[in-house]
């Protein structure tokens, strides 16, 4: 089986990422070829040492959705996959159209939850009104979709009208962590990492630990890796909370899921999600977590693996924190149950397996 993925670029995020490790553990009986339109490389060379045949179309940073659809049905002609698989707004606009020009038929994929009310609430202007109206224009082309979490798959149903009947879900994995969390002493070097946007809620956890400062153990430090353009806010606030040097920005780290066991606690503030890595990651590690209670993060931990607030909710976020700082043998226990669950359900050679499998059917009942 042949299979043309496209994507809208090679940048460092989660679907980008998943990606790549579902597509480097398929097995020989799969060829893969990775399209990508526009010209950010961050995960290119990681791409290609994982041994994915990558072309790039070289397609300008705005849409140009004429040049790319045109270039990407020459390449399909030439390369004569048996199904095209799309990633992200852009590509699957352009691979949907190119699907319909060439009769090859297209799976799509659903990896946030961009049609939330949250996600709207976050979004203004115009643009943002045609986006959703191309996308509901063209839901109808692909013959099935892979939806990374049952909470996407229901938003998308509502939202864009798709048939639950043509959706199956296959989680986001990770390999299995050898670095299982173990508690040392008490809980107060708390941890989170993501894209620095106003939707991931860091905001909420700086203004929560300004009312923490004087509750938990001395020398407590709250630390969150990423970049992102909302990064100035992010570190204004902390000016103006009297945090300096007790919230730390490092920026960007390749692997920050490694660091994971030399922290206590894992913090997940998200408004909206998809069906998140990170979460995923700092289950594997067995840490204690506290998140949001969105429904891909409930999804994720299930009953008994993590404690859980409502997003924006600076109130419970400053309760739950105080918890786990004052219960730490229930914390260790809760990690416990989110590692178990992890590597039985997110192991990412298992989810591969399954994403491999699910492809072969839906070519096979074509």
């Amino acid at each position: 089986m042949k299979l043309l993925f496209t994507q809208d670029a090679l940048a460092s995020g989660g679907a980008e990422r998943s990606h790549l490790e579902i597509l480097s553990r398929f097995s020989e009986t799969v060829e893969v070829v990775f399209v990508y339109f526009y010209p950010k490389h961050d995960l290119k060379e990681e791409y290609l040492k994982a041994g994915i045949r990558l072309i790039f179309l070289d397609i300008p940073e705005t849409y140009h959705f004429p040049t790319a659809i045109a270039r990407l049905v020459k390449l399909i002609k030439s390369e004569q996959p048996d199904l095209l698989i799309s990633s992200l707004w852009r590509a699957d606009q352009i691979t949907r159209i190119a699907s319909l020009l060439t009769r090859v038929p297209t799976v799509g994929t659903l990896v946030n939850d961009s049609y939330a009310p949250a996600a709207w609430n976050d979004k203004v202007g115009f643009r943002h009104k045609v986006v959703y109206y191309l996308d509901r224009a063209t839901a109808r082309i692909p013959v099935h979709w892979i939806a990374n979490a049952q909470a996407i798959a229901y938003s998308h149903v509502q939202n864009l009208g798709l048939d639950f009947s043509k959706i199956s879900v296959v989680y986001r994995g990770r390999e299995v962590s050898n670095l299982a969390w173990k508690p040392n002493g008490g809980i107060r070097h708390f941890l989170s990492y993501g894209r620095l946007l106003e939707r991931k809620g860091f905001q909420d956890l700086i203004r929560a630990f300004a009312r923490l400062d004087y509750l938990l153990p001395q020398g407590w430090s709250l630390t969150i890796f990423g970049d992102g353009p909302y990064r100035m806010e992010l570190e204004t606030l902390v000016r103006s909370s009297g945090l300096d040097g007790k919230v730390i920005f490092p920026g960007s780290i390749e692997k920050a899921s490694e660091l994971l066991p030399r922290y206590d606690c894992f913090l997940f503030p998200s408004w909206y999600e998809g069906f998140s890595g990170a979460l995923v990651e700092a289950m594997m590690a067995g840490i204690p977590i506290i998140a949001s209670n969105i429904p891909m993060n409930r999804e994720a931990l299930g009953e008994d693996s993590g404690l859980l607030f409502p997003p924006l909710d600076v109130d419970q976020i400053v309760e739950q924190v105080v918890y786990a700082t004052t219960h730490l043998p229930e914390m260790t226990m809760l990690g416990r149950n989110a590692r178990n669950r992890a590597i039985e359900f997110f192991s990412i050679d298992r989810i591969s397996a399954t994403y491999e499998e699910k492809l072969h059917q839906i070519k096979n009942n074509l």
